[in-house]
């Protein structure tokens, strides 16, 4: 299944390297992540906005003198968490990309705050796969990218399991035979 979404999307690690005259460039990664990413990420919002919306309507029931102060915060929170839980993961899916090359890793992420990073593949220092709860409930895995960089590693979240174990060993197996001392 992982591999007939590969051929869909194109290879992992391009085979020739993307530069031009300057070096390596910003620009937009190609791959976009797991669409089961929206479901992940979904999930999440759920549990971030459903315990204060039970905790507010469970005590407004109990506490009839705070009842109207307690309806007043149920509808703030909901008014901001219904409309984060519907629209942060699909525009999330929209922006969340990353892409391999013998050269870099080009990531692209964020929702409101919108990062593009490239980390040149003599800067990687280790490369790290993660799956939590809910990324196992969605057979999600991310590859976390550490690099000597100050503003910290790259995380490519919402990877389908089998892609995210076949890019931590191309990107092993890439730094390896890559010279530098990633510092």
């Amino acid at each position: 299944m992982a591999s007939a979404r590969r051929k869909k999307e194109g290879p992992i690690v391009a085979t020739q390297p993307n530069t031009d005259s300057a070096g390596l460039r910003l620009r937009p990664p190609r791959n976009r992540v797991e669409r089961r990413a929206i479901g992940w990420w979904t999930t999440q919002a759920l549990v971030l906005v459903l315990p204060p919306l039970i905790a507010l309507a469970v005590t407004a029931l109990f506490i009839p003198p705070a009842r109207f102060w307690l309806i007043l915060a149920f509808v703030v929170v909901a008014v901001i968490g219904v409309p984060y839980t519907l629209v942060m993961p699909q525009w999330r899916y929209r922006v969340h990309r990353w892409e391999t090359t013998e050269d870099a890793v080009y990531t692209a992420a964020g929702w409101l705050r919108q990062e593009w990073r490239i980390a040149p593949m003599s800067r990687i220092q280790t490369v790290d796969t993660v799956r939590g709860p809910l990324q196992q409930m969605f057979n999600l895995s991310s590859v976390t990218v550490t690099t000597a960089s100050a503003a910290g590693p790259l995380t490519i979240g919402g990877l389908d399991r089998e892609v995210a174990v076949a890019v931590v060993e191309q990107l092993t197996a890439i730094t390896q035979a890559t010279p530098g001392d990633a510092t």
